[in-house]
């Protein structure tokens, strides 16, 4: 059976996520173009493009097969005036412009992937959400208020994206949880970090459930959406499984053949470490119970459904790449 290579472009994917993407279709054999605001030099190609502006760089969009858009600031900072400007505007101006350019190709690409997150629903520690039932932007009469902001975020992030012009070409939202790879400084290296560190007991009262997903299901993930045209709109990508942060870290621990108890991180400590850290206690500390209810239905097969699997695996590979 003949392959037939896709022309695929990745809209900031010169970070962690688009680089496990864009390397994965490259090795495929795929024709991958990532734009980045400061290229580097890959196997695959990189194209320079501002992200607030249309330019030479919305040309190779213009007959491509899928676009996959990851631009946006990372939320791993202190949501001060100006970082709050930024989070916003470098996901909605980016996605309308990514719009705007697919509206003017002659050979718009028939799929347009475009990360959103599943931090879209609301503070739950009893009930799963997934597309049909979950809460996306609840009062959250059970936590703090400046949490809605992140909420915010995604609903304005995935306004941009489906009211852009572009009705031949087929929009999915990537109601992503943390994608766990060994990568050097993603979520998976800093929490194994902590454990190495004596560090990986519970956060708070551990009960905050974590939503996540291995890289190996994320990009199979990505791929099944491609093959199945049937599929639109938003789309939780995350394990079936979300667990409490106590077994996480638990699990992950155990993973790493250590049998201490974890140091915990008590509640009344958390504004201090974030603010030295420069980052939110809501990351950590909002529950998560996100459920894949349409990849699920469609048929997808997790490969690494529950955590204690995947964290096993994650570090394995995780010790070939660091300690080999």
């Amino acid at each position: 059976m003949s392959f037939s290579p896709l022309r695929i472009v990745i809209p900031g994917g010169s970070g962690q996520v688009g680089r496990i993407l864009a390397r994965h279709f490259y090795e495929l054999g795929h024709d991958v173009t990532v734009l980045s605001r400061n290229p580097q030099p890959c196997p695959w190609k990189v194209i320079a493009w501002n992200a607030q502006n249309l330019g030479d760089w919305a040309r190779v969009l213009d007959g491509s097969a899928v676009v996959i858009n990851l631009a946006g600031r990372s939320v791993n900072c202190r949501y001060n005036a100006s970082n709050r400007r930024q989070i916003v505007n470098s996901r909605t101006i980016t996605t309308g412009l990514i719009g705007q350019a697919i509206a003017q190709t002659v050979h718009p690409p028939p799929l347009w992937l475009n990360a959103s997150t599943a931090t879209i629903y609301c503070h739950s520690l009893d009930s799963p959400m997934d597309e049909a039932a979950g809460d996306p932007g609840g009062s959250q009469s059970n936590s703090p208020a400046r949490w809605q902001f992140s909420i915010e975020v995604a609903k304005a992030w995935e306004r941009a994206l489906f009211v852009a012009d572009t009705p031949h070409t087929r929009r999915i939202a990537l109601r992503s949880s943390l994608i766990m790879s060994p990568d050097k400084n993603g979520a998976f290296d800093l929490l194994l970090r902590l454990v190495r560190w004596g560090l990986g007991g519970a956060i708070a009262s551990g009960s905050q459930y974590v939503s996540w997903i291995h890289d190996v299901d994320f990009i199979r993930a990505v791929e099944f959406l491609i093959a199945h045209p049937e599929l639109s709109g938003a789309v939780n990508v995350t394990s079936p499984a979300p667990v409490p942060n106590r077994k996480f870290m638990n699990d992950l621990r155990q993973s790493w053949c250590t049998s201490y108890v974890g140091l915990p991180t008590p509640s009344w400590l958390l504004p201090l470490g974030s603010f030295l850290l420069r980052t939110e206690p809501e990351l950590v500390l909002k529950s998560r119970r996100v459920i894949p209810r349409r990849l699920l239905d469609a048929g997808f097969d997790f490969h690494f459904p529950n955590w204690r699997s995947a964290s096993q695996d994650l570090i394995a590979r995780w010790r070939h790449a660091h300690l080999s």
